[in-house]
């Protein structure tokens, strides 16, 4: 006979274990009567089971306890794990799979899986900018989806949490939507995530408006530049900075951390190395003849140390990263006209269009990614006899321009 809710309510614990049987395999356990410390009887432990047969072996099911699980509940559950036995699967094993495939998604959480991939890929980035990545996830991230496990986040739920960063500013939503995308992708190599849903999200957030660095890109406006800089009265050493900057193009970092160990000043050359590079590549920089004259001069200076542009408290560490921009600022000139950074936009402006310099040699130079013809990466001496003559001529067209020379107006060359 069937169970009815009013005989599994009411059934009692014996002095051994009794089971009450419904139908289709499933049985209310009653476990033995216990004593508790005051002598009296505990209430009875009520468990539901299914017993079945899989492979030719009687199993057991644990489907829940009463009164959490109801007769009817217990009904539904030993259906489902029926259709299972139907279709050849056991329902024990994959309860069994169930478990682990949840245990595996808590640990797979977004969280988990962002800062493995931020360990492993962290050596490949500067300091500074894989601090930079750590913090905005820490931030606004890991907040509301880190415990979430990453197979089950979803394009709506990620467009959310950039939403709330794009109030603040567009630009660092842009940059989490990549940091996001990368280790959505690094979960879909390494096994806890199915697919990418920041792909979904392409055209979901404004574009963020271009700001380049701000430079003089005019050889009328360069020349000014260029004399107030030989006029500039305050740090020597800051000074050859300003100078050796527009000769050599290279970011301002690269610029202060530069060690004499790299710089060659017989043979002309600067080759820093790939550790402080942003695409992490070797870079050679042929020195124009003036540019190994400034060294020289400030080699009598900071030689004896490791950097070039030794700081102002200690020798011990590079320049700041604000003393050029604060040197330019001093010298009358604002954030809108130049920046430390601008000399590369003006170079690359100026050689293309004035001295229609090829443009993949003006691109090598500033260390972007540079293809030949066939697709493949250009390596650190590629076309550096090309680039050295680029160097030189960059040199004494700027010496030209400060002297007074006749300005050769502004166009777009053409090839």
């Amino acid at each position: 006979m069937a169970l009815s809710d009013v005989t599994v309510r009411n059934a009692k614990p014996a002095e051994k274990q009794v089971k009450l049987f419904d139908g289709g395999g499933l049985f209310l356990l009653v476990a033995p009567k216990k004593l508790g410390a005051d002598g009296k009887p505990l209430p009875a432990s009520k468990l539901w089971r299914l017993k079945y047969r899989f492979g030719g072996k009687e199993k057991l099911l644990a489907l829940g306890t009463y009164p959490a699980t109801s007769l009817a509940d217990a009904r539904d559950k030993r259906d489902a794990a029926r259709k299972l036995l139907a279709s050849g699967i056991d329902p024990g094993e994959a309860r069994k799979a169930e478990k682990e495939a949840r245990a595996e998604a808590a640990e797979n959480t977004f969280e988990a899986v962002a800062r493995e991939w931020h360990e492993k890929f962290k050596g490949q980035w500067s300091e500074k900018h894989a601090e930079q990545i750590l913090r905005r996830l820490q931030l606004d991230v890991f907040p509301f989806i880190g415990v979430r496990p990453i197979s089950e986040i979803k394009a709506p739920e990620l467009l959310a949490v950039l939403r709330r960063v794009e109030k603040r500013t567009l630009e660092t939503a842009h940059r989490l939507r990549i940091a996001c995308g990368q280790v959505f992708r690094y979960a879909v190599a390494t096994g806890p995530a199915e697919r990418d849903p920041v792909s979904d999200l392409r055209g979901a957030l404004p574009p963020v408006r271009s700001n380049h660095y701000a430079a003089p890109t005019d050889p009328k406006q360069v020349a000014p530049l260029l004399r107030a800089i030989d006029e500039y009265q305050g740090s020597f050493i800051v000074k050859c900075a300003l100078r050796l900057a527009p000769l050599t193009f290279v970011r301002p970092g690269e610029l202060r951390h530069a060690e004499w160990s790299e710089i060659d000043l017989d043979t002309a050359t600067w080759e820093i190395p790939a550790k402080r590079m942003k695409m992490k590549i070797a870079h050679i920089v042929p020195l124009s003849t003036r540019a190994v004259a400034i060294l020289r001069e400030l080699h009598a200076l900071t030689g004896q140390g490791r950097y070039v542009f030794p700081g102002h408290r200690s020798p011990l560490k590079p320049m700041s990263e604000n003393a050029v921009n604060v040197a330019l600022r001093l010298m009358g000139f604002d954030r809108g006209e130049i920046t430390g950074h601008g000399f590369r936009a003006m170079a690359r402006t100026i050689l293309d269009e004035v001295l229609h310099v090829r443009p993949d040699f003006i691109e090598h130079q500033l260390a972007h990614a540079v293809k030949d013809p066939l697709g493949r990466a250009y390596n650190r001496t590629s076309h550096l006899a090309e680039r050295r003559r680029m160097m030189e001529l960059w040199a004494e067209y700027l010496e030209g321009l400060k002297a007074g020379a006749k300005v050769i107006p502004l166009r777009k060359s053409e090839r």
